[in-house]
């Protein structure tokens, strides 16, 4: 795994041995940021699940302004931070918080902060055909406050397996889906008021 395109492209990215960290593959994270394009640059990112924060450092290393991770697991944010120190980013551009990434979205919203960027491959969830999902993904998008953390004309980028039916909430519009193998990523905003 590395990171892909930008100042830092080329950079090994470490992640920790087992099962427990399932990094978005390379090939995962190429179709995203070209689909992104330059509107990575400047921008205001978090990355809720961060595990090895391959996204995170994928959005710095292409002009992000500032990106925070939130990892529950203090020994996967150690190794957000030792890839931060492998791809020589700027000081300070990276901030990793160990917690759980529910608690810190109301934190966050209660602090009224807003990200141009929100990015989350959380741990798949089951096949849930015939019954509404009960996976980290659809509880994401059941998250009222995560709304409140998206900039005006942000995106949320979403991923989950193809076998977990997601229910989209009103407030969600999704503008793209890609699809690699067993993986899809949505990337969604919120549906404007008039």
């Amino acid at each position: 795994m590395r990171i892909i395109g930008g100042r830092a492209g080329g950079v090994l990215l470490k992640a920790p041995k087992g099962f427990d960290v399932r990094p978005t593959p390379d090939l995962v994270r190429q179709a995203i940021f070209n689909s992104l394009g330059p509107r990575v640059q400047g921008a205001r990112v978090l990355e809720l699940f961060a595990g090895t924060g391959a996204l995170s450092l994928e959005c710095l290393s292409r002009g992000a302004a500032l990106a925070l991770c939130i990892e529950k697991s203090s020994r996967h944010a150690q190794f957000i931070e030792r890839n931060l120190e492998q791809a020589r980013l700027p000081e300070g551009s990276l901030r990793v918080r160990v917690q759980d990434a529910f608690a810190a979205i109301r934190q966050l919203a209660a602090d009224r902060q807003q990200f141009d960027l929100i990015l989350a491959d959380p741990p798949y969830g089951e096949k849930n055909i015939g019954r509404r999902s009960s996976s980290f993904a659809q509880q994401l998008l059941d998250e009222r406050p995560l709304a409140e953390l998206l900039a005006e004309g942000g995106l949320f980028i979403l991923g989950h397996t193809k076998r977990d039916t997601l229910s989209l909430p009103p407030e969600w519009e999704e503008t793209k889906l890609l699809k690699h193998g067993d993986t899809l990523m949505r990337f969604l905003r919120i549906i404007p008021k008039f």
